[in-house]
């Protein structure tokens, strides 16, 4: 009986997933809460949480004001992460489908866009680095590390990414406990071997950063870790079923996404922080530069390990953003979808690898200038959550005439507000087609694009608060009414 079973899992695992932007039957859901650590430790378990560390720093601050924030930016981030995953409990629909309550049937294509360049945005980067990081351990074991090796691994990772979201569900969750495994012993050991690099009177003398470095530094961390999932967080809980504890939904999401970046990101600040050249190179290669250090012996499972940490995160993108691109309109299957954003992604792998310039700060530019509506979303859809007393009308969130209308303009206009009080907010001088922003730092009296303030990214902090107050207040009566409905 046993035997049998398993090979049902497999079997069902690598069938292509049918469901797409439905509300999943009860007869389907299964499972429990701390199933929900797999997917998302596997996606947050990559060694790219080490160059955090490098990031972190290059806000000027000192070791422990990068753990503190770090410990409150990614726990936090994660925590909303993990609210925002009681919706797919509670409506058993993905993300970006259980948004139409607060914004309307068709008002919700404004979010959905923004999750779709979100997340085809983080599978793409993902891929560049694993791409990057293959080649440059490559080149030091004298395989190659030219363009020829840069395709190949392109075309493995790519092949992997989206294999697994147009095969949907049951594979990411079978892949995910694996990558888990597997990545979580080869970073202990990695961790091990590198320990001796670490130089604790280096790293103590780093000079404190003034508040605003650290609110910068923060903000970073949180929008680079659990702010760039919360878009997706409700896709793998709504497999849950309606009776799974929202306590035990929090925690585990929470946990299993917190807990890896937290580890790694100290390990990083510690390494970072011991050497100037490493950090330097990790702007240019954030995986390839931790090779550096490396035993000839482990570079091989290096390059597992990275990759398959990277892959994990990816694998969670595309499915999640194949749904945001139905949830615009795409008159497709799911993995149709999932397809088309996996030949986006390589494209822009192979522009960036080959043709782009420095990594880091189109990386910065991307997380800031896209957390900033993703940040008012969020703050708006916890707000309509906790105002909410009863479960989704399912029915409803497919039908324009239903409880949630067609356009809800109040959410809508709120987010766009927010989102350009934010931008004003928030400075990426780094990146040239991004350097308009910033333009409310000198009219508000925050010292201009060169003041104390120019870096704190207050813009993504302004954004969420004030997406969940307007929401909060003044949509309040628009959730009671939609309740009333018989």
């Amino acid at each position: 009986m046993a035997d049998q079973l398993e090979v049902q899992q497999q079997t069902r695992a690598l069938a292509v997933e049918s469901n797409g932007l439905n509300v999943i039957a009860d007869a389907d859901r299964k499972g429990r809460p701390s199933q929900l650590f797999w997917p998302w430790f596997g996606a947050n378990v990559s060694v790219l949480g080490l160059s955090y560390g490098a990031f972190a720093l290059g806000f000027g601050i000192s070791f422990w004001q990068a753990v503190i924030a770090g410990l409150i930016g990614v726990v936090f981030s994660f925590l909303l992460c993990g609210l925002i995953a009681l919706a797919g409990k509670r409506g058993s629909a993905p993300t970006m489908v259980l948004g139409r309550a607060a914004f309307g049937v068709r008002g919700n294509k404004l979010p959905s866009v923004v999750s779709w360049l979100l997340t085809v945005g983080w599978e793409t980067v993902l891929t560049i680095l694993a791409t990057l990081a293959t080649a440059t351990v490559f080149e030091r074991l004298g395989w190659g590390g030219g363009t020829l090796t840069k395709v190949i691994a392109l075309i493995v990772v790519g092949v992997l990414i989206v294999a697994c979201g147009v095969l949907g569900f049951d594979l990411i969750m079978r892949a995910q406990t694996i990558i888990t495994v597997v990545t979580g012993v080869l970073t202990v050991v990695y961790m091990i071997l590198v320990a001796d690099q670490i130089h604790w009177s280096t790293v103590s003398a780093l000079p404190s950063g003034s508040s605003q470095q650290v609110i910068g530094a923060l903000v970073f961390l949180m929008t680079g870790f659990g702010l760039g999932w919360v878009n997706a967080a409700a896709d793998y809980s709504r497999y849950l079923p309606r009776g799974s504890s929202s306590r035990g939904v929090v925690g585990w999401t929470t946990f299993g996404g917190s807990v890896a970046p937290v580890v790694l990101l100290v390990f990083g600040l510690l390494l970072a922080g011991s050497s100037q050249d490493l950090s330097a190179a990790i702007a240019a290669d954030p995986i390839g530069a931790l090779a550096e250090a490396l035993p000839t012996w482990f570079l091989v499972p290096f390059v597992i390990v990275a990759v398959l940490g990277l892959v994990g995160g990816a694998v969670l993108d595309i499915y999640s953003s194949g749904l945001s691109l139905l949830a615009i309109g795409l008159p497709a299957p799911r993995y149709v979808a999932a397809l088309i954003d996996g030949v986006v992604m390589i494209a822009g792998t192979i522009y960036v690898v080959f043709y782009g310039g420095e990594f880091l700060a189109q990386f910065q530019g991307f997380l800031i200038t896209l957390g900033v509506p993703i940040a008012a979303w969020c703050g708006i859809m916890l707000a309509d959550l906790a105002t909410r007393r009863r479960d989704y009308a399912e029915a409803d969130l497919y039908d324009v005439r239903g409880r949630y209308g067609d356009v809800r303009w109040l959410p809508v206009i709120t987010m766009v507000v927010a989102t350009g009080i934010g931008w004003g907010l928030v400075t990426n001088t780094l990146a040239s087609w991004l350097t308009w922003q910033g333009y409310l730092l000198g009219p508000l009296g925050l010292g201009g694009k060169e003041g104390d303030w120019a870096f704190a990214n207050l813009g993504i902090l302004v954004a969420l608060v004030l997406g969940f107050v307007v929401q909060r207040f003044a949509g309040a009566a628009a959730v009671r009414t939609q309740e009333s409905v018989a």
